[in-house]
This record gives C-alpha cells, structure tokens and sequence, in this order.
C-alpha cells in the first residue's frame, strides 16, 4: 500500500499515513488533536531518467521542478 501525507486544517499537523488507492482521497484522522478530517497533501517526488527522458537510467530528476535534487523546490 501506498503512503499518503495529510495536514489537518485545525492544528496543522502535518502526517502520513499508509492506505490503499481507492482510500486516498477520503478525510484522514488527525493523529494530534483527533479531527477527523485532515486533508492529503500533494507529495513530491523522485524518478530516475536519463538524459532522453527515459526513466531508470540512474540519474535522480525531481518531478516537480526537473531538478537533480528536491532541495531546491519550495
């Protein structure tokens, strides 16, 4: 199962959490406070490519920004 992030909109606590698929969009609770409606984030993250764009080429691009490192995003 895939791990998901989640911020709750009440005390900002910031989670993860594992859940199948069909499970990710639903309302998470809050691990902190216990509000049941914690929302999921959009995660980054890392896939290997080579230099034509094909991936598992062992060169690490950052999804978002094409970076070599997601330091730099913001």
């Amino acid at each position: 199962m895939p791990i998901y992030e989640y911020r709750c909109p009440q005390c900002g606590t910031i989670f993860e959490q594992r859940r199948s698929f069909s499970q990710a969009d639903d309302p998470a609770p809050c691990p902190e406070c216990e509000n049941p409606r914690a929302e999921r984030l959009l995660s980054r993250f890392m896939i290997a490519t080579s230099g034509n764009g094909s991936a598992g080429a062992g060169v690490s691009k950052c999804s978002a920004c094409a970076r070599s490192s997601c330091a730099g995003c913001g």
